[in-house]
């Protein structure tokens, strides 16, 4: 995902204020049962583990209830999983962590691989939610070309080629060898923009109620139909 870079460094350094450390990580030896009863008041989708005060891995709530009650979390070490964050990892980087491991707690550690607490996903999705790519008014547009015949650099130059502003773009979609990017932009110039984007060969994926080019085919068709009928 790319966003306007001097909001990146901005937000990037909030995201050590919503460390979390309410939740006393459980140790590899406590018993299952602890594990079961802690998820059963807790919303978390997994809870840290520890080994000698050394963070080992998250065990996740299905497999805690999966497992044997009266079994210390020792005997299903092969269940663990190692995902973490650093103190300074930016905040797109930890989203992209609570992704890629289907989790709404994300365990921070320090330079030495200390335990420093967690992230929950809530506090990170607020940081996107306050950039200008969701707050500030604008329009969505989503464009489609090749993977080798695209740029981020050629996308920018054709937006602001027309005087509009780019609040933030991202890739949505890779498929067939095809790139989807979306885009938001200011309320200025939408049908231009999108003109010029077809002229340099980019499928204009989503509807516009300002594009002149499909209200001319629907009139064409339109007319087309009429006189078919006469």
């Amino acid at each position: 995902m790319y966003i306007l870079s001097n909001l990146h460094k901005k937000v990037s350094l909030e995201t050590q204020n919503y460390i979390i450390n309410d939740i006393t990580p459980f140790s590899i030896e406590a018993e299952l049962s602890e594990v079961q009863n802690a998820f059963n008041q807790l919303t978390y989708s997994h809870i840290p583990v520890v080994e000698n005060n050394t963070y080992i891995g998250c065990i996740s709530e299905t497999d805690a209830h999966c497992f044997d009650s009266d079994r210390p979390i020792s005997e299903y070490r092969y269940a663990l999983e190692g995902f973490f964050v650093r103190e300074k990892t930016n905040w797109l980087d930890i989203l992209e962590a609570f992704a890629l491991h289907n989790s709404n707690i994300m365990p921070v550690l320090g330079d030495e691989n200390n335990y420093l607490g967690y992230y929950e996903l809530g506090d990170i999705m607020s940081l996107f939610n306050n950039t200008p790519f969701l707050n500030e008014a604008g329009a969505i547009i989503v464009v489609e070309k090749g993977n080798k015949d695209y740029s981020f650099s050629e996308i920018s130059q054709i937006v602001e080629s027309n005087d509009t502003q780019i609040l933030g773009l991202f890739i949505s979609k890779i498929e067939d060898e095809r790139t989807q990017v979306t885009i938001k932009i200011g309320h200025s110039g939408m049908n231009a923009i999108v003109q010029t984007f077809r002229r340099y060969n980019y499928s204009v994926v989503s509807q516009h109620d300002e594009d002149k080019f499909l209200k001319d085919l629907k009139e064409r068709s339109d007319y087309l139909n009429r006189y078919l009928n006469i």
